[in-house]
């Protein structure tokens, strides 16, 4: 019955907003249109470079992985300090976003990881990027670099610590159920080889969806450059940030400039950008050596089953994050930076539980929180703010803890949620206070 009624609340919700959506509005009209655009730059840019193959990688969890390995090295009752540096060192390896590594929790989390380590799992994955953190010092400033990756480490661990905490009881339970359980069939393949099949589906997945920093000059058709940060591109146009002033267009100020504009994008070089150029020829021979190892060692009953535990996390996933993203879209485009920036200019409580909260909310692709938190900054954020921002902004987003309440429940959720928001906060004001 509760499942009928949540469908019948979807129903309602579609018909009121339908019926009393103001279309003739023109701010409304323009968030419509920049949801589109956001949910279009996600389908571009991550769907088939990074959550289809965690969707994969999950289904092999669940197929490969015996219930046993994971309770032994992830359960309730494994050793508390190897579940969690396992949990971190696997998510700094990932290091995707806060949506892709979705599929992968719900895969160990179904075979009976522990809440704490899935949980420390989850927020490692996007907020302990190396890439992200060096950029993040780079261009908002040693202190903000070094206390952003002090505080993603220490998070990964704190937050762990702290579902399991409220949620003993039911993880006791869950531990003396799994004791209980018969003894598993003996493994079709060796150790090894589960290994290898797993590792060579995280590296295409790694190298699928390697980052692009965005560093570029845009030159436009009436002979002026742009030196900016790309943020998104779209069909037929690009949004950048702008990185130094160029006549009337300042520092920070986003810029969707029409393609038919735009003579050419001239790219920074770095080591990231060779290996992004390269991405598609690793990833290739990646697939290719899971398509050979799965040949070899995966029969046919055992690949359907594969096919059949990925097909249940799509239709789980895709369209709460397709949904989520959307709506993050239509916000963001009523919520100007300068609006933003203006309530987060101290150092309070209230600026750094704001800052907090809309990082929680807003969804941000894997280090595009940089550039964003500068054209904040531009327009008045404080650092103290900007920090707490970057620690709950790549763990958390609206998508994301839609598809959560469906995984693991409403109250686990919002547990998991309030704490980032309230750990970030906290850490902001410190830093803050101390700068």
């Amino acid at each position: 019955m509760t499942k009928q009624l949540k469908i019948l609340a979807a129903f309602v919700t579609v018909f009121l907003v339908a019926y009393f959506l103001p279309l003739a509005n023109p701010k409304i009209s323009a968030a419509i249109l920049e949801a589109f655009k956001l949910l279009q730059w996600y389908a571009r840019n991550h769907v088939l470079a990074c959550v289809l193959p965690a969707l994969f990688i999950a289904g092999g969890i669940m197929t490969f992985l015996s219930q046993a390995s994971v309770m032994r090295y992830l359960g309730p009752k494994s050793n508390k300090l190897a579940a969690y540096a396992v949990a971190s060192v696997a998510g700094t390896v990932l290091a995707v976003c806060s949506c892709s590594v979705l599929p992968m929790f719900a895969g160990i989390y179904k075979l009976g990881a522990g809440l704490g380590p899935a949980s420390a799992f989850l927020y490692s994955g996007p907020a302990i990027n190396i890439l992200a953190i060096f950029l993040t010092a780079r261009v908002l400033g040693f202190d903000i670099g070094l206390w952003r990756a002090l505080g993603a480490i220490g998070f990964a661990s704190l937050v762990g610590l702290g579902m399991a905490g409220l949620y003993r009881r039911e993880e006791r339970v869950k531990a003396e159920a799994a004791m209980l359980m018969p003894d598993p069939p003996a493994p079709r393949r060796r150790l090894w080889q589960n290994a290898m099949l797993l590792g060579c589906m995280i590296a295409f997945l790694v190298f699928s969806d390697w980052f692009n920093p965005g560093d570029a000059i845009i030159k436009r058709t009436n002979g002026t450059a742009i030196r900016g940060v790309v943020l998104q591109e779209m069909h037929d146009e690009v949004m950048i940030q702008v990185q130094e002033s160029v006549g009337a267009i300042r520092a920070g100020e986003r810029l969707t400039l029409p393609k038919n504009e735009i003579v050419a994008i001239q790219e920074a070089h770095s080591w990231v950008m060779d290996v992004y150029h390269l991405r598609w020829y690793i990833a290739g021979l990646m697939g290719l050596a899971v398509v050979v190892m799965s040949w070899q060692w995966v029969d046919r009953e055992e690949f359907g089953t594969w096919m059949h535990n990925t097909w249940d996390f799509t239709k789980l996933l895709i369209p709460l994050l397709f949904g989520g993203v959307f709506v993050v879209g239509f916000i963001s485009a009523l919520l100007p930076d300068r609006q933003i920036g203006q309530l987060v200019g101290d150092n309070s409580l209230r600026a750094n539980f704001v800052a907090s909260l809309v990082g929680a909310l807003f969804y941000f692709a894997t280090l595009t929180e940089v550039p964003i938190t500068q054209a904040l900054m531009e327009h008045g954020m404080a650092k103290g703010p900007a920090l707490a921002l970057l620690l709950a902004g790549p763990a958390l987003s609206l998508p994301n803890m839609l598809v959560l309440i469906k995984v693991m429940g409403v109250k686990k959720t919002a547990a998991f949620s309030l704490l980032i928001v309230v750990m970030a906060t906290i850490t902001g004001m410190l830093f803050g206070h101390f700068r």
